[in-house]
């Protein structure tokens, strides 16, 4: 099970190692790797790919996706990282200091997000916003006077 996890975490040359000979990604990937051993009921990552660079972030965000597809186990995955959060999660709560603005699939804080916050936090590039005022069932563009159909929910 170790040699395994460590091939699929790309440090098998470092197990002989002691951790004051690790860099900072790849003691992450040993605490990544000493996780999966241990095959919990619950998984939880606080910034676990944090300190990898760029190329080694993304290998790890697919394996992780299907570690977690193939194991089964629930997974709460801690990140600031937006592209993480869309690319991994089933499920997203976005917080803003502390208070949780909206809980749902990638999908749904993407199309529908709850509140201004979560619009401007998700996506890239971020969201344009235009000040307008909803009138007759038209949407008019303050500044421009440009005349929009208003959605069926307004």
């Amino acid at each position: 099970a170790v040699s395994d996890v460590a091939n699929l975490l790309q440090i098998s040359h470092l197990l002989d190692r002691k951790p004051g000979q690790l860099s900072g990604g790849q003691r992450q990937r040993v605490a990544i790797g000493r996780a999966l051993v241990r095959e919990p009921s619950l998984f939880l990552f606080d910034e676990p790919l944090s300190n990898l660079d760029a190329l080694l972030r993304v290998e790890m965000r697919t394996e992780l996706k299907k570690l977690h597809h193939r194991m089964g186990r629930t997974t709460v995955y801690v990140t600031h990282d937006q592209i993480e959060a869309m690319t991994l999660a089933n499920r997203i709560a976005i917080l803003d200091k502390g208070v949780v603005q909206q809980l749902g699939t990638p999908g749904e804080v993407y199309n529908r997000p709850a509140n201004l916050f979560v619009a401007t936090f998700i996506g890239s590039p971020r969201i344009n916003l235009l000040p307008a005022v909803s009138k007759g069932g038209r949407v008019v563009l303050e500044g421009s006077g440009t005349i929009l159909p208003a959605p069926q929910e307004f």
